[in-house]
C-alpha cells in the first residue's frame, strides 16, 4: 500500500483527492493536514465521506510518508516545504503553481517535473517531485500539443475558456460568492492569465522556435465545476491530415478522446477524461477541449502522476463514469 499525506485538507482539490483515494486499491490515507480544522473529523468538512473515512484532521505531518499531495493554494507550497521536512524517499506532488515553470522547478537539489502525463510520462515515472499542471493549462495544452509536435503552430491562436466557481478555491471572494456568480458571467486576467507561462513553456519544448501569440480570454462561468475551452487558428494543413495526427497522438492515451462531434462539459464532469472536438470552419481550425477542472485539471491528474511514480497502471482508481444528463 502507498501511505499518503494530504496538506491543505479542507479545500476542493483535497476533497476530490480523498473521494478518489478512498476507492483506490493501493492507497492508504495516513493523515490529512489542516491547521484550521485540526482535531475535527475530515467528514465534518467533506460531509459525503461520513461513514467512509473515519479520521480527523491534524496539524502534524508524518515525515516518513510515501507521498504527499500539496493542496495549499498558489504560492504557498514553497513556504510549507521550507518549514517542514520529509524523508529523502518521500515523493511530493504539488497541486499549486509554485514549481511549474523551469525557472522555479529546483528545490533543495531536487527538480520538480511538470506533471502532464500526455507530455512527460516517461520522466514522471522516475521523478520524485511533481508540479501538477493548472486546470486551464491542461485543457489548452491537450488541445494544442499534437499541432506543436508536428511544427504546425505557426499562427496566432485565439482561446476562450470558461471555468466553474470551484476554480477560485473554497474561500468566498467578491467574484466567486454565489449571489454574484449565479446568473452571471465575466472575464478576468485577459491576455495575462498565470497559466499562460506553463502553456507556452510546454509548446516551446515541443515545437522548436515556437513564437506565436496565444490570445487567451479566461471566463468565470455560472456553474461549480468544469472547463469549456474553444480555440481557433488558421488551418495549418488539410483537415483530414490534422484529424489523423490528433488521432494518432492520443491513440494510446487512456483519458483523451478525439471526435469531430460537438462536445459539452457533461461528457467529462466527475471523470478524468478530456474530450477534444475538431472542426473545420472555412480557413480556420476550431478546437474544443472540455475537462473537469477538479479531476483532470487537478486531483485526478495528480493521482495519474502518483500511479506512474509508483509503477501502477495509470488508470488505477480513475475509471470514473460521467454524470450524464
Amino acid at each position: 500500500m502507498i501511505n499518503i499525506g494530504i496538506i491543505g485538507g479542507s479545500g476542493y482539490t483535497a476533497g476530490e483527492l480523498l473521494r478518489l483515494l478512498v476507492n483506490h486499491p493501493e492507497a492508504h490515507i495516513d493523515f490529512v493536514y489542516s491547521t484550521t480544522n485540526a482535531g475535527s473529523p475530515v467528514a465534518s468538512v467533506h460531509e459525503d465521506l461520513y461513514g467512509t473515512l473515519d479520521i480527523n484532521f491534524t496539524d502534524a505531518v508524518n515525515p516518513d510518508i510515501d507521498v504527499v499531495f500539496l493542496c495549499l493554494g498558489h504560492g504557498k507550497s514553497l513556504a510549507f516545504l521550507e518549514a517542514n521536512t520529509f524523508s529523502n524517499t518521500t515523493k511530493i506532488i504539488d497541486l499549486g503553481n509554485d514549481f511549474r515553470l523551469t525557472a522555479d522547478a529546483d528545490f533543495k537539489g531536487k527538480t520538480f517535473v511538470y506533471g502532464l502525463p500526455e507530455l512527460n510520462r516517461d520522466t514522471i515515472k522516475s521523478a520524485q517531485y511533481i508540479a501538477n499542471p493548472g486546470c486551464f493549462a491542461t485543457a489548452i495544452q491537450l488541445a494544442l500539443l499534437p499541432l506543436a509536435k508536428h511544427n504546425l503552430l505557426n499562427n496566432t491562436v485565439h482561446i476562450n475558456a470558461t471555468t466553474g466557481s470551484t476554480g477560485a478555491g473554497v474561500m468566498p471572494s467578491a467574484t466567486s460568492h454565489h449571489p454574484w456568480r449565479m446568473g452571471n458571467m465575466s472575464h478576468y486576467k485577459a491576455f495575462n492569465h498565470q497559466h499562460l507561462g506553463e502553456i507556452i513553456q510546454s509548446l516551446a519544448l515541443t515545437q522548436q522556435a515556437f513564437n506565436e501569440e496565444l490570445l487567451f480570454i479566461p471566463n468565470r462561468g455560472d456553474f461549480p465545476r468544469g472547463i469549456f475551452a474553444t480555440l481557433y487558428t488558421k488551418l495549418p494543413a488539410d483537415f483530414d491530415a490534422v484529424l489523423k495526427l490528433y488521432t494518432e497522438y492520443y491513440a494510446s492515451e487512456p483519458f483523451v478522446k478525439i471526435t469531430t462531434n460537438s462536445v459539452n462539459m457533461k461528457l467529462v464532469l466527475q471523470t478524468n477524461n478530456c474530450f477534444i472536438s475538431l472542426e473545420q470552419q472555412g480557413k480556420y481550425l476550431l478546437i474544443t477541449s472540455v475537462i473537469d477542472n477538479l479531476i483532470k485539471g487537478a486531483s485526478g491528474q495528480a493521482i495519474e502522476n502518483m500511479n506512474l511514480m509508483f509503477g501502477l497502471e495509470e488508470t488505477t482508481g480513475l475509471k470514473l463514469k460521467a454524470q450524464g444528463f
